[in-house]
């Protein structure tokens, strides 16, 4: 990863892990199970591109990482990580190891992991609605990432159509249909959110949509990748998964090298949405670069 990447995206985390520390409550308050479930699945490892994204995308929009956005990056975090903390689950995906720790159902049953995701969900949005931003733009971030969260064309029916779909064969429609759902939904979102945030208009929040559409799937081509051709322990995760489950992934239909590039394909396709911001564009275009040359 080049250095000044490197830097953007420590940069980013930081400032949301100082969020996500204020805002989630600590294992000192009652009751302290599900708090200490709640930060176990946060404060594992992750690399908080989402809120990175976010950042990103409302500095195309305003020139500069605009103050307290740092809070609608926590939310999206702790969306992202009941997302996980769910996916692991046995009735789900059933894995022992995220971001290289245990999961939190290995760490602390089934029954408090799962009211760690729900809680995890309702925290984020009561920060959501607590933001520092004119109320028509909350209300706005507020809906689009509920919409993101759910079930058409979100990633709840995303996570559906995954289960649904093990050991049928994959077609080229259907692992779209997942890969725009499951992952690329938050994905995209974060990315309108951020830009509204920082005062987009209608023009700005449509090529911010094309851009984070484009993102969003390479994002998951890329992750069906390295499931194959990376281990676990550099991945974080078990790997090998998704062919052992027999899910309908990118490169199952298409084929590693087919695969890496169809992703950088649709990064240029989505560079080209952000083209009338300039320069300005320079920090969304360097991370989404790195979502699909990442090697975990």
């Amino acid at each position: 990863m080049p250095s000044d990447v490197k830097s953007l995206i420590q940069e980013g985390a930081e400032l949301t892990d100082k969020a996500l520390e204020a805002l989630i409550p600590g294992t000192d308050v009652v009751p302290a199970s599900i708090h200490g479930a709640m930060r176990h699945s946060t404060f594992a490892g992750g690399k908080r591109l989402r809120p990175v994204l976010a950042m990103q995308a409302a500095a195309t929009i305003a020139g500069e990482v605009p103050k307290g956005i740092e809070r609608l990056g926590a939310a999206i975090e702790m969306l992202h990580t009941y997302s996980l903390i769910h996916d692991d689950l046995p009735a789900l995906d059933n894995d022992d190891l995220r971001r290289g720790k245990p999961t939190c159902h290995k760490a602390f049953g089934e029954a408090i992991a799962i009211l760690a995701g729900d809680a995890l969900q309702t925290r984020a949005f009561e920060v959501l609605a607590g933001l520092d931003a004119p109320p028509s733009a909350v209300v706005q971030m507020i809906g689009l990432i509920a919409n993101a969260v759910g079930t058409v064309d979100g990633m709840i029916g995303g996570q559906v159509l995954d289960l649904e779909s093990e050991h049928l064969k994959p077609t080229p429609e259907l692992v779209e249909a997942i890969h725009r759902a499951k992952t690329g939904a938050l994905i995209r979102v974060s990315v309108v959110a951020g830009g509204v945030y920082a005062g987009a208009n209608a023009h700005d929040v449509t090529r911010l949509d094309l851009f984070g559409r484009k993102a969003g799937l390479a994002f998951q081509i890329v992750d069906d990748v390295l499931d194959r051709t990376v281990d676990s322990a550099h991945l974080g995760k078990t790997a090998g998964k998704d062919q052992a489950t027999e899910k309908a992934t990118w490169p199952a239909v298409f084929g590693i090298e087919q695969s890496r590039r169809d992703a950088a394909s649709l990064i240029e396709e989505g560079f080209a949405a952000l083209a009338p911001y300039g320069g300005r564009a320079d920090g969304l275009k360097s991370v989404a670069r790195y979502l699909v040359e990442r090697r975990n």
